[in-house]
């Protein structure tokens, strides 16, 4: 048990900037066994990306309401996963050799492709949650919530999936990202699963529909791998980042579609 909580406290310092106790350390073992609980650090920051939200609403309207939602989820993470897109749309943009596309990445530079990726990517973000609260009624508004932490967990799951499947593209021993490419097991794919779609289970409880949402999930994870593994032959911690993040856009936009057709 003493175990397991060093490791989820490894998972939440390694992909978050909240505060872990001291003896928490980046410990190349832990931070690959951390894998399990990635998903579940969707849940934290969709909750607290929640809580922003529902606070800030008291006070201002919904549109100010979902940037600081927005704000709240980027200060807990540290801009981790969104730095990851640009370097990704940065380098696939202007890279056509993996020694060039893994330069590129590499680089703390931000090019013209990246800060369109981004500007596209938070656009898609303010106005798929501002519709969605929006289409949501008041009386379902127990749904919100959990719509926060499916989008954040499925997201994350989707892009775990990509380690479980997939080759890591470097071999240089200095990326952040080689401890969690190095080995997983039954623990890792069991956590990872249980944790990011236990809250869309709870929301097809009310709403089956909501299931639907695997499906460009699923289609994400599919061509990411493969289109990485063409030019690359594998993924980098950066890809990583940019699947979840796609993964947060496509999951808000099928929400709000299956939503509207219900």
């Amino acid at each position: 048990m003493k175990e397991e909580v060093k490791i989820f406290f490894t998972a939440l310092m390694f992909y978050t900037r909240i505060p872990c106790p001291k003896h928490i350390d980046h410990s190349p073992e832990y931070i690959n066994k951390a894998t399990r609980y990635f998903p579940l650090i969707g849940w934290i920051v969709g909750a607290i990306s929640f809580a922003t939200f529902w606070l800030c609403s008291f006070v201002f309207d919904s549109n100010l309401a979902v940037i600081f939602s927005l704000l709240a989820g980027l200060l807990v993470t540290g801009a981790f996963h969104e730095d990851g897109l640009a370097d990704v749309f940065d380098a696939f943009g202007g890279g056509w050799t993996k020694e060039k596309i893994l330069e590129i990445m590499k680089d703390s530079r931000v090019g013209v492709y990246g800060v369109i990726a981004l500007i596209v990517l938070f656009m898609l973000k303010f106005f798929s949650l501002r519709n969605l609260f929006s289409a949501v009624d008041e009386e379902k508004f127990y749904l919100i919530p959990l719509l926060f932490i499916s989008y954040h967990s499925l997201s994350r799951l989707t892009a775990i999936n990509i380690v479980f499947t997939s080759d890591y593209s470097r071999d240089d021993e200095k990326s952040k990202a080689k401890p969690i490419a190095q080995a997983h097991g039954f623990r890792e794919i069991f956590g990872s699963y249980f944790f990011g779609l236990l809250p869309l289970a709870i929301l097809c409880v009310f709403h089956w529909q909501f299931c639907c949402v695997l499906l460009p999930l699923i289609l994400l994870w599919f061509y990411s791998k493969r289109y990485f593994t063409k030019w690359i032959d594998g993924y980098t911690g950066d890809c990583l980042g940019a699947v979840q993040q796609l993964g947060e856009c496509i999951s808000l936009l099928t929400f709000l579609a299956l939503w509207k057709c219900m």
